[in-house]
């Protein structure tokens, strides 16, 4: 053993190595031993109702049949499949937890969608998949985007079962890449995913997840850099009722110089036992000088019985940054807005209304999908249409329980 005189010299050392792993991530593998059954004592599994989710973490096969698969857009990007260990499979995805592996060992070939360089996408192209309930499916997408192509990606989810799917994402220099993930599954269904990007230099990546469906639904959106210059914006809008477990986990390594984030996730409660969780993770390397990452979380409780976990972590190696930090707040309808409105008149229903829109509309408008933005329009709506019709109870101010910084 060396003893070091400074303890600042074995603080340097350590900060010398090229890869230091995060405190906040763990340890990626593909090999399945190395991401043993959770007991739920784990840091990354301690939110998650593991006895509800359906034999989703099993190490068996699953139901080949189980999922319908619909092309949307133009077939013609979709160019084929790549077995496991077929580049770009597996350049920017390494499972990072149990149900990415299983996914990754299970789904056989994975389907490739390949913009091509220069290429420029008017309309979006993606794929809807719905499950059968009573079976179990794993899925594994691949989309790689051109040098300087732009596009979109949409990924559409819905139907029943029990499905656990990776989607890897690898923008190429100079690309505009966005993917829009939608978990609209019936009330019994189980999802567990995870979507990992790696953005290139001077490239523009943009990840819209939006959950309104399924019994528990677990999403993992992360993102890490090929090169100086790349920026990445992660959206999220869900909206749980009673009895639904939506949760929502990031992990953005700034492992490149003067690279950008920009997280903002919004979600709204009620209904006895409904649970959110977000959790936002961000590493700060040591290489990582003049970068900028913000992240910021929202979640507004409408009944009693929910509850909203919401955890922003910042983990930094160099002091160099343009700038850094985090929000997350959870809180009940403010008293001042619905008072504003009912003294014009505004009936206390439609005050509650307004409200909510307003709280989703702000995110929904940065969406850019004229089309994706009047389905989530209509969503939020028939949601809202439950408040209306009686489900709230009386919404007092509550303080907000986060931080805001």
């Amino acid at each position: 053993m060396t003893v070091t005189a400074d303890p600042r010299d074995s603080v340097a050392s350590a900060l010398e190595v090229d890869h230091v792993e995060s405190h906040l991530h763990p340890v990626s593998s593909f090999d399945l031993d190395d991401h043993p059954m959770p007991t739920g004592r784990e840091e990354i599994w301690r939110f998650t109702p593991l006895k509800r989710l359906a034999g989703a973490l099993d190490d068996t096969p699953g139901d080949a049949d189980g999922l319908a698969v619909e092309t949307i857009g133009d077939a013609s990007y979709v160019v084929g499949t790549l077995a496991p260990g077929q580049a770009p499979r597996g350049v920017a995805l390494v499972p990072d937890d149990r149900a990415s592996a299983l996914a990754s060992k299970h789904a056989g070939d994975a389907v490739h969608v390949k913009v091509p360089a220069d290429a420029e996408l008017v309309e979006p192209i993606g794929h809807r998949v719905t499950g059968t309930a009573g079976t179990r499916t794993h899925r594994h997408t691949v989309i790689e985007a051109g040098t300087h192509s732009r596009a979109t990606y949409v990924l559409d989810h819905r139907g029943s079962g029990v499905h656990a799917g990776n989607v890897e994402v690898v923008v190429g220099d100079g690309a505009d890449l966005t993917v829009v993930t939608l978990q609209d599954w019936d009330d019994d269904a189980v999802h567990v995913g995870t979507h990992e990007a790696v953005v290139g230099r001077d490239a523009r990546y943009r990840h819209i997840s939006v959950t309104f469906g399924g019994s528990v639904v677990r999403t993992s959106a992360n993102v890490h850099y090929a090169g100086p210059g790349g920026e990445a914006e992660l959206l999220g809008l869900y909206f749980a009722d009673a009895g639904q477990h939506f949760e929502h986990r990031l992990f953005v390594d700034h492992n490149a110089p003067r690279t950008k984030s920009n997280v903002v996730y919004k979600g709204a409660l009620q209904g006895e036992k409904a649970r959110t969780v977000w959790i936002g993770n961000v590493l700060i390397r040591k290489v990582a000088e003049a970068i900028e990452t913000y992240e910021e979380n929202r979640n507004l409780v409408l009944t009693d019985g929910c509850q909203a976990d919401s955890v922003p972590n910042l983990e930094i190696e160099t002091g160099e940054i343009e700038g850094a930090g985090h929000a997350s707040a959870t809180a009940r309808f403010d008293d001042e807005q619905l008072f504003y409105l009912r003294s014009r008149g505004v009936s206390d229903e439609e005050a509650r209304r307004l409200v909510l829109h307003g709280f989703f509309q702000d995110l929904i408008r940065k969406i850019g999908l004229p089309e994706l933005e009047e389905k989530l329009t209509a969503a939020v709506e028939d949601e809202l249409a439950r408040n209306v019709a009686g489900t709230l109870r009386d919404g007092s101010s509550l303080a907000s329980s986060g931080t805001e910084r």
